[in-house]
C-alpha cells in the first residue's frame, strides 16, 4: 500500500487499512466504517480513468445502479464518492477465495457444484437483468467462493465502462477469455451476452480449463467467433450428458440459440440438481452430437467445421480469406462432408417422424383432455399452496418434499413441478418442495489467534469456515503492534461454522504515568505501581533521610511503558553509628569492637609508660560516624627504654648535692630548720639527710611538728641556735 494510502481517510467516514488486491481499473483495500464499526472492502479507481470526465460519469450512473442490486448472491454496494482525485466504491467485506484460485488449487470441480454454482450466478444475473444491468464481464476472478459454499458475484457494472469495447490493452487478456462473440465484435448487448460468459465459468470450473486460448485478446476473441468449443466431456470423463448440454447451450455463437434469460438457466440448472432434467433444446443437442462425432473421428477439434462454415458463408460473417480456406479443400473431402451432412439430415428427419409417431399414438390412446397454465406457488406458505392447488379444480397435490434452503424461510415453498407457466392437463399432480431453513451448520473449533497479523488471522478461520471480523484495536504490552492481541469467542472453544469471531489487533504498550511513591512505604508504593500498570522491583539501602521500610528513591518518573519494571530503594535504616571507647583496650579486643560496629581500623604506634604494651593509648574519633568510616587507633609499645637510664644518673647527682648543702646548713645556719613549716618539701629536705629508709618518718615526725605550731618549732630552733 502507497505512503499517501495508508490510514487514509475516505469522504471522512472510511480508513483506509491494508491493501486486498489490484484489478485491471481499480485497488482494492480493507477498510474500516468508523461510524458503523464494520469492516467494508475500499475499491478506489485507478488515476488514468478517475481523471476521465466521460468515465467518471459512467462510474458514478454505475455505482447507484449496482447499489440498488439485493440479492444473497450479489456483494452489496454501501456508498460511493470522490475524496480529492480518487473515487472510489464501498462495498461488502467479503471472505473467502474466488472461483478461478479455487479452480487453479483444486482442478476440475464436481457437476452438482459446477450446477450449483451456475445456478447461483443465475439468480444474481437475474436480479441484474431485471434492473437493465449487464455485468459484461462474468468470469471466475469475479465469484466470491465465501467459507460456507454459497457464491456472490462482484464488479455489478464497473466492467461497463471499461470493456465497451475491445482493445489490445494487456488488462483484456483476462476478460477476453469470457466475452460472448458479439461482444468481441462490438455488437449490441443483452442478457444472453452475459449467459454465454456463464456458459464458460461453467466451462472451466467442469474442465479445468478455458475453452479457448491464444497468445493474445485478439487470437482468443477470433476463436470465440469462428471455432465451436470442444465438448466438456472430452476433456474431463466424468462430466455427464446432461450438464455438457446445459454449458454447450449457453456457449451458442447465437444469442438466439442460447437461454434467453437467466433466469430459464436457473431453473435447468434446478431441474438438473434435482434430477428432473429430460432434455435440453432438442436442436442444440443434436447439434452439439454432431459436432460431438466429427471431433472424435478426426481425433482433435478442427479450427472450423464444415456446417459452420455453410452458416457463416449465407450469414456473411466470416471473411473472404476463411472462405476461401474452405474452397481449396479437396474433392474427397468435400465429398465426405457432403454425404455426412446428408445422413445427419437423414436421422434428423427419422427421428423427428419417430417422435411425432409416438405423440400421436399417445394422444389417441390417452384421448383429448383440456390443459391450463399451471400457476405459480414458489414463495407461498405450505398450507396456502396447497389451498389454491386443491381449490384449482384442475390440479391436485403431488408429493410434498423437505429441503433445505437459505433463500427462503422454513415452510415456505421452494420449488414445484411442473413449473409454473408450464402447461398442463386437468388432473396433474404438483408437486411441491418446502423449505426446511438454513442447512444446519457443521460444528469447528475455533483456532488460537494470538499473534497473527490480520491477514493470517482470516486466513486460519476462513479455513475452518468462520468469519474474521475486527474490531478497535488495543493496547498491549505483550503483543506487538498490528498482531492479534484478543479473540472473541475464545481459541479452542466450539463454534457453527460460518460464524463470526471477532478479533482486536494491538496497538503496542500505552504510555502511562509512572506515580511518584519516593516517602511512601513499601506496600504503599508497590500497590501504586502496579495499580497504574507496571511492575514493580524491591531493593534495599541505607539512609540517613528515610525511615526504616519507606521508600527513598525509583528508577523512573515521568511516562513508560505499561508493564515496564519499576525498581524503588527501600531505606533499611540510617548509616550512622556509634562508635565504640576502646582506649585502654587491647589492640585485638578494640579493632573487634569498632568492626562489628561498621568501621575499618587502622593503626599508630606510641611508646607510653602509663599504658601497657599493646594497649590502646589514644582512637582518632569519637561519638559517632558514618558506617564504614575509617578509625585510626595508636597502641602501647611500653616505657621508652633509652629514656629511663638517663632519669637514674640525674637522679643519683641531685641526691649527693641534696646532701652537701644538708650537711652545710646544718654546721653553719638554723635557717633550714625553720623552713619546715612551709610544707612537705622542707620535710623532704629534712628527711633526705637521715637517708631513704627514715624518709617518710622524718617526713611524719616534721608534719607533725608542724602542724603542733611553727612558732613553738621556730622557737625551739632560735632557742637552740
Amino acid at each position: 500500500m502507497g505512503p499517501t494510502m495508508a490510514n487514509r481517510s475516505m469522504g471522512g467516514r472510511y480508513t483506509v487499512q491494508d491493501k486486498i488486491g489490484t484489478g485491471g481499473m481499480a485497488i482494492v483495500y480493507r477498510g474500516l466504517d468508523e461510524v458503523l464499526g464494520r469492516t467494508v472492502a475500499i475499491k478506489t479507481m485507478l488515476p488514468q480513468y478517475a481523471n476521465d470526465e466521460s468515465f467518471a460519469a459512467r462510474f458514478k450512473q454505475e455505482a447507484q445502479a449496482a447499489a440498488a442490486l439485493q440479492s444473497p448472491y450479489i456483494v452489496s454496494v454501501y456508498d460511493w464518492g470522490r475524496d480529492g482525485d480518487t473515487y472510489y466504491i464501498i462495498m461488502e467485506y467479503l471472505r473467502g477465495t474466488d472461483l478461478k484460485s479455487g479452480i487453479r488449487k483444486h482442478g476440475a470441480l464436481e457437476c452438482r457444484k459446477v450446477a450449483q454454482i451456475g445456478s447461483q450466478i443465475a439468480k444474481a444475473l437475474t436480479v441484474a437483468h431485471n434492473h437493465d444491468i449487464i455485468h459484461r464481464d462474468i468470469k471466475p476472478q469475479n465469484i466470491m467462493v465465501q467459507p460456507d459454499g454459497n457464491i456472490k458475484v462482484m464488479d455489478f457494472g464497473i466492467a461497463r465502462a471499461k470493456n465497451s469495447h475491445l482493445t489490445t490493452d494487456n488488462s483484456v487478456l483476462g476478460t477476453a477469455h469470457y466475452v460472448s462473440p458479439e461482444q468481441t465484435q462490438g455488437h449490441d448487448l443483452g442478457p444472453t451476452s452475459d449467459i454465454y460468459s456463464l456458459g464458460i465459468v461453467m466451462y472451466e470450473a467442469a474442465t479445468g480449463q478455458v475453452p479457448f486460448d491464444g497468445d493474445d485478446a485478439i487470437s482468443v476473441a477470433l476463436k470465440q467467433v469462428n471455432e465451436p468449443p470442444m465438448p466438456p466431456s472430452q476433456i474431463n470423463a466424468r462430466v455427464d450428458p446432461a450438464l455438457e448440454g446445459i454449458i454447450l447451450k449457453c456457449m451458442q455463437k447465437r444469442p438466439e440459440d442460447r437461454f434467453q434469460t437467466a433466469a430459464e438457466l436457473d431453473h435447468v440448472l434446478r431441474d438438473y440438481l434435482s434430477g428432473r432434467l429430460q432434455a435440453v433444446n432438442e436442436q442444440t443437442a443434436i447439434v452439439a452430437n454432431a459436432e460431438t462425432n466429427r471431433i472424435n473421428r478426426g481425433g482433435r477439434a478442427p479450427s472450423n467445421t464444415g456446417s459452420l462454415t455453410a452458416r457463416r458463408q449465407n450469414t456473411g460473417q466470416l471473411s473472404g480469406q476463411t472462405t476461401g480456406h474452405y474452397r481449396t479443400r479437396s474433392a474427397t473431402e468435400a465429398e465426405l462432408n457432403r454425404k455426412h451432412r446428408r445422413n445427419v439430415a437423414i436421422g434428423i428427419v427419422v427421428t423427428l417422424l419417430a417422435i411425432m409417431g409416438i405423440a400421436l399414438g399417445f394422444f389417441l390412446i390417452a384421448g383429448r383432455r383440456s390443459t391450463h397454465v399451471v400457476p405459480k406457488y414458489e414463495g407461498l406458505a405450505r398450507d396456502e399452496a396447497i389451498q389454491q392447488i386443491e381449490k384449482s379444480g384442475y390440479f391436485k397435490v403431488g408429493t410434498i418434499k423437505e429441503d433445505f434452503s437459505s433463500e427462503y424461510a422454513v415452510g415456505i415453498v421452494i420449488d414445484q413441478n411442473p413449473d409454473a407457466g408450464n402447461s398442463a392437463r386437468d388432473g396433474s399432480s404438483i408437486d411441491l418442495v418446502v423449505s426446511k431453513g438454513e442447512e444446519p451448520a457443521q460444528t469447528v473449533t475455533v483456532p488460537e489467534l494470538k499473534n497473527m497479523t490480520a491477514a493470517e488471522a482470516e486466513a486460519a478461520l476462513a479455513q475452518v469456515g468462520l468469519i474474521a471480523k475486527a474490531s478497535d484495536p488495543v493496547f498491549s504490552g505483550e503483543i506487538e503492534k498490528d498482531r492479534v492481541a484478543s479473540q472473541d469467542p475464545a481459541p479452542n472453544t466450539s463454534a457453527k461454522a460460518g460464524a463470526t469471531i471477532i478479533y482486536r489487533l494491538s496497538k503496542g504498550a500505552e504510555d502511562l504515568d509512572i506515580p511518584y511513591v519516593v516517602d511512601m512505604t513499601q506496600a504503599e508504593a508497590e500497590s501504586a505501581l502496579q495499580t497504574a500498570g507496571f511492575l514493580c522491583e524491591v531493593e534495599s539501602a541505607e539512609s540517613d533521610v528515610y525511615d526504616v521500610g519507606y521508600v527513598s528513591s525509583q528508577s523512573q518518573t515521568g511516562k513508560a511503558k505499561r508493564g515496564t519494571t519499576i525498581v524503588i530503594t527501600v531505606s533499611s535504616g540510617s548509616s550512622q553509628r556509634s562508635i565504640p571507647y576502646v582506649v585502654g583496650k587491647s589492640s585485638y579486643a578494640a579493632t573487634s569492637d569498632l568492626e562489628n560496629a561498621g568501621f575499618y581500623v587502622d593503626y599508630s604506634y606510641s611508646s607510653s609508660s602509663d599504658v601497657p604494651s599493646g594497649s590502646v593509648i589514644w582512637q582518632s574519633s569519637t561519638g559517632s560516624a558514618t558506617r564504614g568510616s575509617t578509625i585510626t587507633l595508636t597502641i602501647s609499645t611500653g616505657p621508652d627504654t633509652s629514656s629511663s637510664s638517663s632519669s637514674s644518673s640525674s637522679g643519683s647527682s641531685s641526691s649527693s648535692s641534696s646532701g652537701s648543702s644538708s650537711s652545710s646548713d646544718d654546721s653553719g645556719s638554723g635557717s633550714s630548720g625553720g623552713s619546715s613549716s612551709e610544707g612537705e618539701s622542707s620535710s623532704e629536705g629534712g628527711s633526705s639527710s637521715e637517708g631513704e629508709s627514715s624518709s617518710e618518718g622524718g617526713s611524719s615526725s616534721s608534719s607533725e611538728s608542724s602542724e603542733s605550731g611553727s612558732g613553738g618549732d621556730s622557737s625551739s630552733s632560735s632557742d637552740s641556735n
